[in-house]
């Protein structure tokens, strides 16, 4: 498995693009921002796009999803209880930051629930579903990894104090879905620098 993290946007967010070495096939996590810049690195790393997924539908993760879909023809994936937000909340969220509309994203190919299982190429990923953050919040779980979307960060979480957050929910989550795995996990997460379960568990200030 190959992971290429690009940092974009205002925001800073992680997109990853994730793909096999073996088939060629990948995927790409939350295209938030410079669709060029995504597009090329999937060149670069002569990868065929089969899926995007988007770990939750706050502006920062989706403002190049539609180019992108456009660009690769892949399909799209996202928790079933963000359907609903993945029109009226970026557009939201810019309005009120006075920023200049984006491509309004699509609508999703595939609705996602927790334990649905994603494959990519001879890739397999579960689904976990973390709300807390966001209403349909998501992790993806597999080979030794997970993306973590904004449910969890390096020494950090998820903000709680938008409309639709639940700072207990999202505590839940991360106890009931994340701290179970192995200390060797390594956590990509949605914003910031990579780190591991262990890691984590021993010094995130907010799970101690």
């Amino acid at each position: 498995m190959v992971v290429k993290t690009l940092v974009v946007g205002l925001f800073a967010a992680n997109c990853y693009i994730v793909g096999s070495s073996s088939t060629r096939t990948g995927m790409i996590i939350d295209p938030g921002a410079e669709a060029p810049t995504i597009l090329k690195t999937v060149q670069q790393m002569g990868l065929y796009i089969s899926l995007i997924v988007v770990t939750h539908a706050h502006i920062d993760h989706v403002g190049a999803l539609r180019t992108v879909k456009e660009k690769t023809h892949a399909q799209f994936a996202l928790h079933e209880s963000e359907k609903g937000l993945i029109f009226a909340g970026p557009m939201r969220m810019l309005t009120v930051l006075g920023i200049t509309p984006i491509k309004s994203p699509p609508q999703p190919d595939r609705l996602l629930k927790d334990g649905d299982q994603i494959d990519v190429g001879n890739l397999h990923f579960e689904v976990l579903y973390t709300p807390g953050h966001s209403s349909g919040g998501i992790c993806l779980l597999g080979h030794g990894v997970v993306f973590s979307g904004d449910t969890l960060f390096n020494f950090g979480i998820g903000r709680t104090d938008f409309p639709g957050c639940s700072h207990e929910l999202l505590m839940k989550s991360i106890r009931e879905k994340l701290m179970v795995l192995t200390d060797e996990t390594i956590v990509y997460p949605g914003h910031g620098p990579s780190t591991t379960i262990g890691d984590e568990r021993q010094g995130n200030p907010f799970l101690q």
